[in-house]
This record gives C-alpha cells, sequence and structure tokens, in this order.
C-alpha cells in the first residue's frame, strides 16, 4: 500500500556531484550512521565502498560491526568513540577507527593494540565551538603530550564540527570562520610538538558547500548531501543533487464532504464549503511529521493537496476539491516527485518546524524498503 524507494543511482549521483567540487586530492568519508539517514546502512555503504570512498562513518561500535559482519571491508570510523576494555578488543581486532577525546580511552586501546602487536589508529576529538563531545584548544597540549607516551596507537588527524554552518545570518558565518580558525590553529599546535596529522577534518555538509575552500583540509565528512537533501530548509546551493528518497502511498476512500463538517482528530479543521476529500494510506505512524497537520501538502496526479485536519497514525485526509480524474487506488506522494512537483524533505521539515534529517530518518527507519540503481 505505502512505497519507500531509494535510487541508488542518485547517491552515486550525489557522491560525483561533491567531488567535482573539491580539491583533487581531498578524500571523503561518507556518514551512513543512523541507518544512512534511514536510507539503509548495508546497501549505501557497499554502493560508496564500489564508488571509491575513503571511509565510512558511523556512530557507534554496533554499527561498524553490523559492516564488517557482512563482508564489507573498508576504513571505518567510529564517530561517537569507544566505551570500555570490551570495545577496545574489538576495535582493536578488526581495525576500526575511533574517535577519542578521552585519554584513558586512549590508555586502554594502547594495552589492547600491544598485546595485539599492532597499530591503533584513531582521531582525536576537538571541540571548537560545538559545545559537544570533544576537546578544547587550551587542553590539547596537555593531551598531546599524555599521547605521545603511547607507542601502540597512531593518530591519523583531528576532527571536529561545525555547529552553524547552514545558518545564513552573520553571527552564524562569524562564528563558522571563528571555528576555522581554532581548528587551523590546533593543527598547528599539535604539529609541533611533533605528532604527525595526515588526515584532518571538520568540514561537514554545509562546510563544503558553503565554507570552501577554506573548512576543506584533507577529509571531509559529507552526510546529507549524500542523499540530495540539505542542512536546513532555508539551505540554498547550485549543486547538481538528486533527492534518493521517494515515499508514496494509495488513495484508500474518496468522499463528498458538506460545508460545515469536521475532519478528523480534534475538529481543527471544519470545510466551509462542499469539498471532494481523499483518505490516504499513511500518517505518522509511517514517519510523517503530525505537526505538518492542516499545513502540508501531498502530490496526487501531479498537483499538490493540501492536508486537511490532524495526521493520524496511519491515514490523512487530504482536499482533492479541483483536481481531476482522481480514483481510488492512485498514487499520493508524500515525499518525492509526480509530474512537474516535487515535494522534499526540506518542505515537509519547513511545514514541520525540523530538520530534513528528522523525516529522511524517521520516514526510513519505519517503512520497508525498496531500491532502485
Amino acid at each position: 500500500m505505502n512505497f519507500l524507494k531509494i535510487d541508488l543511482g542518485a547517491i552515486a549521483h550525489n557522491l560525483n556531484q561533491i567531488k567535482k567540487i573539491l580539491p583533487k586530492d581531498t578524500k571523503i568519508m561518507g556518514i551512513v550512521k543512523s541507518d544512512a539517514y534511514g536510507h539503509g546502512l548495508l546497501p549505501v555503504s557497499r554502493l560508496l565502498i564500489n564508488k571509491g570512498i575513503d571511509m565510512l562513518g558511523v556512530s557507534y561500535l554496533f554499527e561498524a560491526y553490523e559492516l564488517i559482519r557482512n563482508g564489507i571491508n573498508a576504513n571505518i570510523v567510529t564517530l561517537c568513540g569507544i566505551f570500555n576494555q570490551e570495545e577496545a578488543v574489538l576495535i582493536v581486532e578488526k581495525n576500526i577507527i575511533p574517535v577519542i577525546w578521552d585519554i584513558e580511552m586512549v590508555h586502554i586501546l594502547d594495552k589492547e593494540a600491544e598485546r595485539k602487536g599492532k597499530k591503533a589508529e584513531i582521531f582525536i576529538k576537538l571541540d571548537t565551538g560545538m559545545g559537544r563531545l570533544g576537546i578544547k584548544k587550551e587542553d590539547l597540549p596537555q593531551f598531546i603530550r599524555r599521547l605521545s607516551s603511547f607507542k601502540s596507537v597512531k593518530t591519523k588527524g583531528l576532527l571536529s564540527h561545525l555547529s552553524s554552518a547552514d545558518s545564513n545570518d552573520e553571527e552564524s558565518k562569524r562564528f563558522t570562520k571563528k571555528q576555522i580558525k581554532i581548528f587551523k590553529e590546533s593543527i598547528g599546535i599539535c604539529r609541533q610538538m611533533g605528532i604527525d596529522l595526515s588526515m584532518n577534518s571538520i568540514a561537514n555538509s554545509a562546510g563544503i558547500l558553503k565554507y570552501n575552500p577554506e573548512s576543506i583540509f584533507e577529509l571531509v565528512r559529507p552526510g546529507i548531501i549524500l542523499y540530495g537533501a540539505y542542512p536546513s530548509p532555508e539551505f540554498k546551493t547550485d549543486l547538481n543533487l538528486r533527492h534518493a528518497m521517494k515515499f508514496s502511498g494509495r488513495i484508500l476512500q474518496i468522499r463528498d464532504i458538506p460545508a460545515g463538517m469536521p475532519i478528523s482528530y480534534g475538529r481543527t479543521y471544519y470545510t466551509k464549503e462542499k469539498k471532494i476529500i481523499a483518505i490516504i494510506s499513511a500518517g505518522y505512524g509511517n514517519g510523517i511529521p503530525r505537526a505538518i497537520s492542516n499545513k502540508g501538502y501531498v502530490l496526487i496526479r501531479g498537483e499538490k493537496a493540501p492536508i486537511i485536519g490532524k495526521v493520524c497514525m496511519d491515514l490523512m485526509v487530504c482536499d482533492i476539491t479541483g483536481i481531476k480524474d482522481v480514483r481510488e487506488g492512485d498514487e499520493v506522494v508524500f515525499m518525492g516527485r509526480s509530474g512537474d512537483e516535487v515535494i522534499s524533505s526540506s518542505d515537509i521539515a519547513k511545514w514541520a518546524n525540523t530538520i530534513p534529517y528528522e523525516i529522511l530518518c524517521s520516514i526510513g527507519k519505519i517503512n520497508k524498503r525498496e531500491y532502485e540503481r
């Protein structure tokens, strides 16, 4: 009844578009955390590896293990680090690269690597202003001095994250440039202290698009733009990206409704005149935000039909008055293209006052996916 289609060809296209705007030797870490933003961890990772991506970025060790268990041989980075001795054993055994901000975790990793006769590779997480994971620039010298005493750990580079690169206001622009400046200075500190950093990264999707080349170091980390979406509903770019996810359903029933009729839960919508309505086969149980009630649209026969009344768990109601030749069983596009009209994850995010990431993750994780190439 409902159909979620993932266009792997679109993801390959988007990767090629990203490569075109990067300096020739820039390495790329494809971010596939959260089930590849709802697009499917394994199919997307296999595609990216086949297309020559340099690294895959996941959040936690279980995601990295899922990749390895399914035969995906790649440089896999756990962006949220490791937590204990048990995880350190697997990290070293499987040659996974953790992001580290805790010197005690380095110690545990070093002991395990020494025991196995191996070198464990790490990234150091630097907080340049995100206020989340990482260590501050002023704490870096002490961290590096302690790090230098471990002989079985090799640092690939520094990694940080831009908090506001997707925003257009002047304060956000100044803040982003300050983060980049701190990052550059921190690389300099490490190199002066004898740490060979060959792969540093601060550029996320927004950084790649809006702060290129100043945020581009040896490694970049595209996430949402791999999937053809943008970091925020208002984000603008000239890059030719293709949305990889399409979600559609069906019209279950068509009804003629008189004026003054309440629609759906809570009677938040009353018809002001006679209407033709369609009851549609999906709702918030399928990842469509309830917040787009009375605000959002769907596409039917290439035309926009407004959502009226509250979005239900498995259903919603749309006004199809004026749309010609609509039939029960017709396709309804919640996200994607119908004729010349498109509804994107950014459109839904704007109606719901959220971000495209949440829309893709919610719809992608709940519904059964089909893949196109």
